[in-house]
């Protein structure tokens, strides 16, 4: 009597499986983190805090994403997804069920900064990236501008579920079912079939560790810094997030000041945001289709048209000047991020792709970082956000530069460089 065969779920469930995950774990992430506009007014109020110390946690979360991001690599390349996951889940969990404790600023800092950075280092696309680069060889862009998308599907999701259950019950239940959300996430992830994931579909070898290198060595992340494609890479990232968030953390405050009402400069906001996910997800797949030059400097155009229209907006506060901003800039706001995921992963693959992967995305961080301060210290400098957008549009220049003279990335089908 013939045995039966065991029976093995295709490579294209498992597929499917990744993609999902991908976008839940960075819905769940960026979907918390991204709340923390919710309680500003809420802690303020009970602790008397300036609203000034209370936002700076931004900064400090961003920080910490970015130089966390590289050590989020290095894990995964070493323990794989399950440890990365893991961690990232009980870090971010642990800190926002404690958060609801707190009783200094420093706590603040401490849980929603710092921790809050970490959490989404290890649950966002430095893990993701690996994965889907894996799985999805040939609609890789694809596959990553789906993932992408999870951070603004967690935004429009989660900031409201916060801000309603503040309004219920206080902002100390809501950071306890935020972090409890996470916590509960634990024992899916421990019990999710890792071992074939990160095996990889049929035929896929992954680069074997070289004789005497253990797989700790940073001696793949060194030979790839000295590559240009790297730095141009790192470019792009930097400069597209330091002109994005010149822009972004002082939208509502500038159409206000320009003459709109609060509700107009909020719905402004809330669409571009909204739009953001329908870029995000179409990018890859325009990528994929027309190359990665062709579009991503369509995006840049229609970043800088967006900019250039809000320096209008201070001379002339027009609706329609406004509903034009809200479509060019909300469609392409973040909609480099899979294109440029996908070329690193393409130009970097092999056994230490994530940790490459995580060094140039915290480029994007601490651009962000430092955007987002340079529009307060210029408008205190000046008294005006023109200077800003000026140095926004400067920053956009720069960020399409490598895409225009780097051949490595020039190019949506690449061949390894290191």
């Amino acid at each position: 009597m013939m045995g039966r065969k065991r029976s093995r779920v295709s490579d294209g469930t498992i597929a499917i499986l990744v993609l999902a995950l991908c976008f839940a774990f960075n819905m769940g992430g960026r979907g918390v983190a991204d709340t923390y506009v919710a309680f500003l007014m809420p802690l303020e109020q009970e602790f008397g805090w300036s609203r000034t110390a209370i936002a700076s946690v931004y900064s400090i979360y961003m920080l910490s994403n970015g130089l966390s991001a590289p050590f989020a690599g290095v894990l995964f390349d070493r323990f794989g997804p399950r440890v990365v996951y893991t961690f990232g889940l009980l870090v971010m969990g642990g800190a926002y069920v404690l958060a609801s404790f707190l009783t200094d600023l420093w706590q603040l800092y401490l849980c929603i900064g710092l921790a809050g950075g970490i959490g989404i280092s290890a649950l966002g696309m430095v893990p993701s990236t690996a994965l889907i680069s894996r799985w999805f060889r040939h609609r890789t862009s694809t596959a990553i501008g789906l993932a992408y998308a999870g951070f603004g599907a967690g935004s429009l999701v989660l900031v409201p579920l916060a801000q309603f259950m503040i309004d219920w019950q206080g902002w100390r239940l809501a950071y306890q079912v935020l972090g409890g959300m996470l916590l509960l996430a634990l024992p899916v992830v421990l019990f999710l079939p890792w071992k074939r994931i990160t095996a990889g579909p049929e035929g896929y070898q992954p680069e074997p560790v070289p004789q005497g290198q253990s797989r700790m060595s940073l001696a793949p992340l060194l030979a790839a810094m000295k590559t240009r494609a790297f730095w141009a890479l790192a470019q792009a990232f930097f400069f597209t997030a330091f002109s994005i968030y010149l822009v972004l953390v002082q939208t509502i405050v500038f159409l206000v000041d320009a003459g709109f009402s609060a509700l107009e400069a909020a719905t402004a906001f809330g669409m571009a945001g909204m739009l953001s996910v329908v870029g995000v997800s179409t990018a890859g797949m325009l990528s994929d289709r027309f190359g990665a030059r062709a579009t991503v400097t369509a995006t840049f155009v229609s970043t800088f048209i967006g900019v250039v229209l809000l320096y209008f907006i201070s001379y002339a506060p027009a609706q329609w000047a406004l509903t034009l901003y809200v479509l060019f800039f909300g469609i392409s706001q973040g909609a480099r991020g899979p294109i440029i995921s996908t070329i690193a992963a393409r130009v970097f693959p092999g056994r230490a792709q994530a940790t490459i992967y995580g060094t140039i995305y915290a480029c994007m961080s601490l651009g962000a970082g430092l955007g987002a301060y340079t529009a307060g210290f210029l408008f205190d400098l000046t008294g005006s956000y023109r200077v800003g957008f000026g140095f926004s549009m400067f920053g956009l220049l720069l960020a399409a530069a490598p895409f225009w003279t780097t051949r490595a990335i020039a190019s949506s089908h690449l061949k390894s460089q290191a």
